[in-house]
Order: C-alpha cells, then structure tokens, then sequence
C-alpha cells in the first residue's frame, strides 16, 4: 500500500508548475498523492490530510508570504487529531537573503523540512522516505518475501 500525501499550494499563490512537477516525480517515487492544486486554505489541507489518512502534507509557496499564509497552521492540524510529517518549501518570503533565517522561521511554526526554492523533488523525495522510515518498510518486506 502507497503512502498518502498531500501536496498544494497555500494561500492566495497561484504558481502550479512546481507542484505539477513534484507531483508526478513523488509518483514516479511510489507515493500516492493528492494534490490539492493552488490557493488551498490551511483547513483544506488539514481536511484532505484527515479524509486521506495522510502521513505527509507538503505545502508549496513562491509568492512570498507563506509566513502569513501558514500561521496557525500546526495548531488547525494538532485540533484535528492528525500526526502527519509537514513539509514547506519554495519562495517563502519577500526579498529572502538568509534562507536559514526563513529556515528557522517555518521550523519554529511546526514544519518538520523546509525547503528554498532551488530544491529539487529529489530532495523531498529522499528526506520523506528517511523521514516516514519507507527504507527500513521496503527492506523488511523483501526480508519477508525471500
């Protein structure tokens, strides 16, 4: 069975390529994804994350004002009951210098990863099967089946 994702772009934001494309490569990846497509309130993806018994949700933001648009976020997820990892990555915000600082920033809002926008699907690819412990799942079920 695939492991549920949730995937869509936050707030007002409008910008769908990136997501498209991180769609298709966490397929590619074996993840069954539900993208929610652009300007997804909070409650939508926590909606989705619950209706989907999702363990990840991946936000997408290249507007720049994902801090504003993420607020309370963690706090809607923790009162829905949900343990899901939560991923942010792309343009987060206005006239970024220090990625490190925006970093800490979203890490300190609940994020578990936090991504800028020159990552590539790779990169959230490879922190989500460390992250969701898929490596030691996959190594035990051929375990199994040999």
């Amino acid at each position: 069975m695939a492991t549920t994702v949730i995937l869509g772009v936050i707030g007002s934001d409008a910008h769908v390529v990136g997501i498209t494309i991180l769609e298709r490569a966490l397929e590619t990846a074996g993840f069954d994804v539900v993208n929610l497509g652009v300007q997804t309130s909070q409650e939508g993806f926590v909606e989705a994350a619950d209706a989907h018994d999702a363990e990840a949700v991946l936000v997408s933001s290249l507007y720049g004002h994902a801090e504003q648009d993420c607020r309370g976020f963690h706090r809607k997820i923790t009162a829905a009951g949900l343990d899901v990892t939560t991923y942010i990555g792309g343009n987060l915000s206005v006239g970024q210098n220090d990625f490190e600082e925006t970093r800490e920033t979203f890490r300190e809002m609940g994020f578990d990863r936090v991504f800028d926008s020159e990552a590539g699907p790779e990169a959230a690819i490879t922190a989500l099967k460390r992250d969701l412990g898929m490596r030691e799942a996959e190594a035990e079920r051929t375990a199994i089946s040999t």
